[in-house]
């Protein structure tokens, strides 16, 4: 997936300037798809130049413009042609498993308290997802809002449920990855654990000759 059908997703939602797209960005899209600041404001140009979006200036504050982005009919059709295709799947790139299968070469302590660091991210983690979530439940969420708006009532149930749904795949996603973690702090342990010595005693003779 390229930024651009990331930021096409987010413009689907009506225009912004660079500045709110890369705003909102980060709290919706972001989520699932990162990119800084610096990737988002050449890829608008770019965009721009491609017939995918066009800008207009718009006041901002007593003294200046921005330039305000919105999707053109040319982005609309290409946003939708990627919607229908089927994507394939990028080749595995994870550092954290990759590090896992190698605790041997670790100190005990420290393996625990990598797998410890791993599970105070993803609770973070679910906790954020929970949130938005809730918040695209309840249509309390800013960004779930402003896409509400745009879009007639009859569209609402299914843009809320579509929005929900990615973001249970993503609690489920941490989730099995705090288990993992856990298991992992589980078979630390185990390995770790000195076999426990039973004392033979040796029975003396004690036969007088």
């Amino acid at each position: 997936m390229s930024l651009r059908y990331a930021l096409l997703a987010v413009l689907t939602a009506g225009p912004l300037t660079g500045y709110d797209a890369a705003k909102r960005f980060s709290g919706s899209v972001g989520h699932v798809w990162y990119a800084q600041d610096s990737q988002i404001y050449p890829e608008l140009r770019r965009m721009e130049k491609d017939g995918l979006i066009s800008g207009e200036q718009v006041r901002w504050g007593p003294k200046s413009t921005k330039t305000q982005y919105r999707i053109t009919e040319t982005g609309i059709a290409a946003f939708r042609a990627w919607m229908n295709t089927p994507i394939d799947h990028a080749p595995v790139r994870d550092t954290h498993h990759m590090q896992a299968a190698y605790f041997e070469w670790a100190e005990p302590e420290q393996a625990r308290a990598i797998l410890g660091r791993h599970i105070e991210y993803h609770n973070e983690q679910v906790a954020l997802f929970t949130a938005v979530r809730d918040g695209i439940l309840n249509k309390t969420d800013p960004a779930i809002i402003r896409r509400l708006d745009k879009y007639p009532e009859h569209e609402h149930a299914r843009i809320v449920a579509y929005k929900a749904y990615t973001y249970e795949g993503m609690i489920t996603r941490s989730q099995a990855e705090i288990d993992w973690a856990i298991k992992g702090l589980h078979l630390i342990d185990h390995i770790n654990t000195p076999p426990s010595s039973g004392l033979v005693r040796a029975t003396a003779n004690t036969s007088s000759p």
